[in-house]
């Protein structure tokens, strides 16, 4: 489940992979569409309710990796 999370996480960013390391601000295509695309993701595909507040607070894709499946 978190490689396949992983892997989505890369095609929104737009790169060929994403660590759980990387920041989020550290990649060219972090901006306000890709965050609604990763609030929409975790709403259709795990049902999750991650609001751009809620996001503003994560620092790396471990950290919303760690919302999403907890």
């Amino acid at each position: 489940m978190k490689e396949e999370l992983l892997d989505k996480f890369a095609e929104i960013l737009e790169v060929e992979q994403v660590s759980l390391n990387d920041e989020l601000e550290s990649f060219d295509e972090w901006d306000s569409l890709t965050a609604l695309s990763i609030i929409a993701l975790a709403d259709s595909d795990y049902n999750k309710k991650l609001t751009n507040e809620l996001l503003k607070e994560f620092k790396t894709i471990n950290d919303l990796v760690n919302f999403i499946i907890d």
